[in-house]
């Protein structure tokens, strides 16, 4: 038998506890050991739990039992969450987390550490909650070079964004909607911001590297500047507005990164994740494309992929980490943002000319759209390839207070 410990007994960590009770038989089956919780940490106590029995306010009742194989951090942050993880680790405990600020901002140590007390540190359900897409890159396509990345990677946006298009209502709307339901946070910052993909790009890249990627290096745009005129213009173009992470290798030193809200073509596999789900492809130079799809978040969804990562290490006990930790160099990876290529459709008011408009963006393609009510400019820049993001900084600038809106596209959208 193995014991287990789980620390925070919020939305996660309950549904680990969850999953393994549900699913006893089938994990004792594929870990082929029973794996038990022991021990539960918390500031809390829940006495009509079913493991009302095992919880502790004092994490040495953890560390040092020397039954606990594996400990699950589910407490969130990358504060007392790192502390905590650390000293599991320093303990030779396996570590399992679905915590990405705490991979994002410290996994190299984390993996590191781990190494050295030969054990493992896990985190499948960072990225993409109950979507198995960690894993398969360490393994299922380690023989590739992986050349791009990208996809939606948070359900609380993707769902804000679905519904402003099939319902036709504003942002606010759309937002207090995904509260309500639970999908967002009372705070939503992390999500709407894109600080959360940001992250879970960074972890992504990472792994294609085998380099760390500092998240706070990537340029990164948040969804609350989306109108309901832009859901309109995205229409007429056959596309949606979806927020991505990608990364795109440059060469083997440098790869372009960016978070961004972005039009995306119906007929691009990625935009058939509207909801909550998320939708990641992958693009390697040997298998070519692959794409994972579902739940990104949620209790069980999550859960299920931590308790994978459990079993994983259950059948890894006495034997060589699983993870390759990540190096950290000097070097910069991140391609300066003034420097990536960019397309974008380009929305001004009437006040300015078109030949204006051109001038600033002299040097560009421009692709004009007709708006069928003759009430502003809409042009696409940049589908040529040789627009970068300065460039369109700099025309953005020298078209003064005209711009309405700018959104990147994903892919040339000319043929629209």
């Amino acid at each position: 038998m193995i014991q287990i410990a789980i620390l925070g007994y919020g939305v996660v960590g309950s549904g680990v506890a969850e999953v393994c009770r549900m699913n006893r038989d089938i994990i004792r089956q594929r870990a082929g050991e029973d794996i038990q919780i022991k021990k539960i940490l918390d500031i809390r106590d829940f006495p009509e739990d079913p493991y009302a029995d095992r919880f502790t306010h004092d994490p040495a009742d953890i560390f040092l039992d020397p039954d606990i194989s594996v400990v699950v951090e589910a407490i969130g942050g990358a504060g007392i969450a790192y502390e905590l993880s650390r000293q599991a680790l320093n303990h030779h405990k396996h570590v399992v987390t679905s915590n990405k600020e705490l991979v994002a901002t410290f996994g190299p140590e984390l993996m590191l550490l781990a190494r050295t007390n030969g054990v493992s540190y896990m985190f499948e359900a960072s990225v993409g909650g109950g979507i198995p897409i960690i894993r398969p890159l360490h393994k299922c396509l380690s023989a590739n070079v992986i050349q791009t990345i990208s996809g939606i990677l948070n359900g609380t946006t993707n769902y804000i964004l679905t519904r402003m298009e099939q319902s036709g209502i504003d942002f606010n709307t759309a937002l207090l909607e995904a509260q309500t339901l639970g999908y967002a946070e009372q705070n939503p910052t992390a999500d709407i911001s894109g600080l959360d993909s940001c992250r879970k790009i960074a972890i992504l890249s990472s792994i294609t590297f085998s380099e760390f990627i500092d998240y706070r290096l990537i340029y990164t745009e948040g969804i609350s500047g989306i109108t309901a005129e832009d859901i309109v213009w995205a229409r007429r173009l056959d596309c949606k507005i979806k927020l991505l992470g990608c990364f795109r290798r440059q060469d083997e030193q440098t790869a372009d990164l960016i978070v961004a809200p972005m039009l995306l073509p119906r007929r691009n596999p990625i935009a058939v994740a509207d909801d909550v789900y998320n939708a990641i492809r992958v693009e390697g130079n040997a298998l070519g494309e692959a794409m994972f799809y579902g739940r990104g978040a949620g209790r069980l969804p999550t859960a299920s992929a931590v308790v994978a990562d459990v079993i994983e290490c259950v059948m890894h006990i006495n034997r060589v980490p699983h993870l390759v930790p990540w190096i950290k160099k000097e070097r910069q990876i991140v391609l300066t943002h003034a420097d990536c290529p960019v397309s974008a459709l380009i929305r001004l008011s009437r006040e300015i000319s078109r030949p204006a408009i051109e001038n600033a963006f002299a040097g560009a393609s421009l692709d004009w759209l007709d708006d069928p009510e003759g009430c502003e400019w809409a042009v696409i820049a940049g589908n040529d390839g040789r627009l970068t993001e300065g460039a369109l900084g700099e025309a953005l600038k020298s078209c003064d207070g005209a711009v309405i809106s700018r959104i990147r596209t994903f892919q040339n959208i000319s043929q629209f």
